[in-house]
């Protein structure tokens, strides 16, 4: 039957006959024995099991290490040496990235003199994200070994941390919405590569109208670009223009520019995202060039009085992207003393020539669902969609001389502006619409001098991100 013995302590007491005595040692047991613990109880100061006692402020310079000791080290700011202790058999040291960035800025561990290193005498460098390290110093010739090594980096989910615009949510996503120059500025870009990206939407300034005496043509769309992957910013209708890549971020500040719309007859100003760069719309034909020009949508080509000639669109789509930014701007028709001008090129579609008796529509915008607010865009077929980047319609003039042409052309769904028509005898029947503001819309063109072209709508940055 076994014995309890229940004491508060046991000393080295000189006679003692339960414990065996030499000099200071107290020995507990013979050779061959098990001492066990029960179940629940704990020891102290039987030596190390194999793990260590960890510091738990973080190492951000390069340190010696101590026998022992874990360190947690962070190398966010920079590289790190750490420089092992002389070791001695059972000599342990444990390390373990901090911040997750020794991928970035690596870690070095320098051996004492002429200590080794898993057999050779010289640094190892650790650069795995997330990682954690333990050395046992074996003996002389294979030195520190490393018995443990964990690369799985098992940390909370962060997310993108940012600021700039107009800022809504929508469920789990962001959204920032640039009307005007700014910075987009992260502060945590988090701790996940799959969401370190952004989606977004970048529309350039559309085109002013033309004006001139006579048909002129309507401004094109500023540039529409688009990206959408529903891991990123969620399950949302983009347009059939967007990419399916997201553009990826870092904690850093992002410049914003929102493209103007064009003055009369003159282009549209690009915006800007990072690599994303919307182009301008082109102006209407007017006087001099008589052509549309080319931009992230093109402008509509004049009529010109007693001539054969056909004036064209600008091309759209320049310079060119994948997916296409815009279309062209439609034709102006010869003999432009009773005809409409060409309408300016929308996102999705081109703009429509001019004919007699009335001037061509803007080509149509695109919509998306990136933002849902009914702040922004404009409405158009698809109910819950915002629509932008609408080509401006054609001007059209009746003349003095009996003419009946009074109709100028519409502009486009997402912001295009309308044509002016002038009926006969000069007065103006209807005046052009500007582009619509933050749509990037056409200006629409003049229907004779009596009724000056429009300016384009201004562009808009709109970026979106999984935030929680």
């Amino acid at each position: 039957m076994a014995s309890t013995i229940k004491v508060n302590n046991i000393q080295n007491q000189c006679g003692a006959n339960i414990i065996n005595e030499s000099a200071n040692t107290i020995t507990i047991g013979a050779s061959g024995d098990t001492i066990s613990l029960a179940a629940g109880a704990s020891q102290t100061g039987f030596g190390r099991t194999g793990t260590v006692d960890w510091d738990t402020t973080a190492k951000t310079a390069s340190f010696t290490a101590v026998s022992g000791n874990g360190y947690f080290v962070n190398t966010t700011s920079g590289t790190i040496t750490v420089t092992l202790p002389a070791g001695s058999a059972g000599d342990i040291i444990s390390l373990a990235d901090y911040a997750a960035t020794w991928q970035t800025n690596n870690v070095t561990v320098a051996p004492n003199g002429t200590d080794k290193i898993g057999g050779t005498n010289s640094t190892a460098t650790l650069s795995t994200q997330g990682q954690s390290v333990t050395f046992i110093y074996s003996d002389s010739t294979q030195g520190w070994l490393n018995t443990m090594d964990s690369t799985s980096n098992v940390r909370g989910l962060s997310f993108i941390t940012a600021t700039g615009g107009t800022i809504t949510t929508c469920g789990n996503y962001k959204i920032h919405t640039f009307t005007s120059p700014g910075t987009f500025c992260i502060s945590n870009a988090g701790n996940q590569p799959t969401y370190q990206k952004v989606d977004y939407l970048v529309v350039a300034g559309g085109g002013g109208g033309g004006h001139y005496d006579y048909s002129t043509g309507g401004g094109g769309a500023g540039g529409y670009r688009e990206s959408h992957c529903a891991t990123i910013s969620g399950c949302y209708t983009a347009s059939p223009l967007a990419s399916g890549t997201s553009i990826p971020v870092t904690a850093s500040p992002y410049p914003i520019t929102v493209g103007a719309g064009g003055a009369l007859a003159t282009p549209g100003s690009n915006s800007i995202f990072s690599t994303i760069t919307s182009t301008g719309g082109g102006q209407g034909g007017e006087s001099s060039p008589s052509n549309g020009q080319p931009g992230g949508s093109g402008g509509g080509g004049r009529s010109i009085m007693d001539s054969p000639v056909t004036s064209p669109g600008g091309s759209g789509n320049t310079p060119p992207v994948s997916p296409p930014q815009g279309n062209p701007g439609g034709a102006g028709p010869p003999f432009g003393r009773q005809n409409g001008g060409g309408g300016g090129g929308g996102a999705t579609s081109s703009g429509n020539p001019g004919s007699v008796p009335t001037a061509g529509p803007g080509g149509n915008g695109a919509g998306t669902g990136i933002n849902p607010s009914p702040t922004v865009g404009t409405p158009g077929p698809s109910g819950p969609l915002r629509y932008f980047a609408g080509g401006a319609g054609g001007g059209s003039n009746a003349g003095a001389d009996g003419g009946t042409n009074t109709t100028g052309g519409d502009g486009g769904y997402g912001g295009g502006g309308d044509g002016g028509a002038r009926g006969p005898g000069y007065p103006t029947s209807r005046a052009s619409t500007a582009g619509g503001t933050n749509t990037g819309g056409g200006g629409g063109a003049a229907g004779g001098d009596s009724n000056g072209g429009s300016v384009g709508g201004s562009g808009i940055v709109i970026i979106r991100y999984k935030y929680q």
